[in-house]
């Protein structure tokens, strides 16, 4: 697959919450998913649910600072993997600058701890 973000992706492993905001009759619950990357614009993750692109959902992301970053995602790309896995890359919808900074600072501890800072 091309490479289309701009940001570069931080891997984690998390859990989250959705909650299908485009379906009013929808009740949120909790999908077991695996985040495989999340950068300042968006998650990559993997779940067992078929999620529908476009869909925006309500997502409750626990991050690496045992923080848990309350943020919307807008489904762009999905894949069925082989293992019949749902692989989605999602984008924030109205993220707040101050998660955003703080994905941007991990982000920056990795690049040092990798010897990689610019």
């Amino acid at each position: 697959m091309r490479e289309k973000r701009n940001s570069r992706r931080i891997g984690l492993t998390a859990r989250i919450l959705l909650k299908n905001m485009n379906n009013d009759s929808a009740k949120a619950e909790e999908v077991e998913i695996d985040v495989l990357d999340v950068s300042k614009t968006g998650v990559g993750f993997s779940c067992h649910v078929p999620l529908t692109i476009g869909a925006v959902y309500e997502t409750f992301l626990k991050i690496w600072t045992d923080e848990v970053i309350h943020a919307f995602l807008k489904v762009v790309r999905i894949e069925q993997s082989e293992d019949g896995r749902y692989i989605c890359g999602t984008i924030f919808i109205g993220l707040p600058e101050m998660n955003a900074r703080r994905i941007e600072v991990y982000d920056l501890l990795n690049h040092i701890e990798e010897g990689e800072a610019e």
